[in-house]
């Protein structure tokens, strides 16, 4: 069973700490969204638990394993990661593009090897990218390519899909959309670890939160409260709903 540990972790960059002896474990099955205000170091520790960034002090370890002593390859396989504000320079089809999450050995020119067919076409259905498959990637809209980059990142289907911020310029219906997708690959046995800034969309999907403050865990807990809220983002929460309808109303700090 899949198992991703994060024990006392902390990384600095220039002079500055951007988290502080952070500790978590997250299991095969779990939708955490990672949660908190800019700055709180989400990016950072998403990147440590990916496997890209080496914390200055503690460690991260996958099954026991520390991530460090973990082959590239053999962490490809098992893991996907999709950063924030990804780029693309080059105008390769959308069909190429999301393929690239398959394997770092694909053909620089000519076809797609007939294999990756089906796992791409799949991908590309689930992102609502159907149509787009031969539009050069660099043509398509801001929310698009999102969606593109997403497709790339679960064609493999991999154990654990580490994304930041996937539903950032995404418009409503996609963003619903690809959280209902993370949350189902999590009821299917995949680690789903996703930086959010929708709290709503969090409460709804994600079976566990994560917050951080300024590098520092917060909370840890099953679900999110009006009260976790003002104390990580200075601003009243009134809830409605539950389940899947479950939301909340943001407020200032001057309104009642």
């Amino acid at each position: 069973m899949t198992m991703l540990v994060a024990e006392n972790i902390s990384v600095a960059k220039g002079g500055r700490t951007i988290l502080r002896e952070v500790s978590c474990q997250a299991h095969a099955g779990e939708f955490i969204a990672v949660l908190g205000p800019n700055g709180a170091g989400k990016s950072t520790l998403l990147s440590a638990l990916a496997g890209l960034l080496k914390p200055h002090y503690g460690r991260v370890l996958l099954d026991a394993k520390a991530l460090n002593r973990v082959s590239l390859k053999q962490l490809a396989v098992r893991r996907a990661y999709l950063p924030q504000n990804p780029r693309l320079e080059w105008p390769i089809s959308v069909e190429r593009l999301v393929a690239l999450g398959l394997t770092a050995r694909l053909p620089a020119v000519g076809e797609l090897p007939e294999s990756f067919a089906p796992a791409i076409t799949n991908a590309l259905e689930l992102c609502d990218l159907t149509l787009q498959r031969d539009q050069p990637a660099t043509t398509l809209s801001g929310g698009e390519f999102a969606r593109a980059m997403l497709a790339r990142a679960i064609v493999s289907m991999p154990q654990i899909l580490i994304v930041d911020e996937p539903i950032t310029g995404l418009d409503p219906r996609h963003a619903m959309a690809s959280m209902t997708l993370l949350s189902r690959f999590a009821a299917e046995g995949m680690l789903v670890i996703a930086s959010l800034h929708d709290l709503t969309l969090a409460a709804r999907h994600a079976s566990r939160v994560i917050v951080l403050v300024d590098g520092a865990v917060l909370s840890d807990a099953d679900s999110l409260t009006e009260e976790l809220i003002h104390r990580a983002f200075g601003v009243r929460a009134l809830p409605s709903g539950a389940g899947d309808s479950r939301g909340f109303t943001l407020l200032s700090p001057s309104e009642k």
